[in-house]
């Protein structure tokens, strides 16, 4: 395996880490956190790996995402 493969999966299972994470922070479905997580500007920050934020603990980016993108949590059950 490559870097690159390692990367990607080290990627996908933060965000499934963080998904559970706002779903059960919530009481929300799985599938509305991986909506609210996937119309975020931080979704698209880890996934170009700006900043190196994908290295950041899934608990500390759950919380950069409720600081700076409260309104995307104003979901409708």
């Amino acid at each position: 395996m490559d870097g690159e493969v390692l990367e990607d999966i080290y990627q996908e299972k933060l965000e499934e880490r963080l998904i559970e994470f706002l779903s059960e922070k919530h009481g929300i479905a799985y599938q509305t956190a991986m909506d609210v997580y996937y119309k975020s500007e931080l979704a698209g920050k880890i996934h170009e790996g700006k900043y190196g934020i994908q290295y950041l603990d899934y608990k500390v980016l759950a919380g950069i995402l409720e600081e700076t993108e409260p309104e995307i949590f104003n979901y409708k059950g």
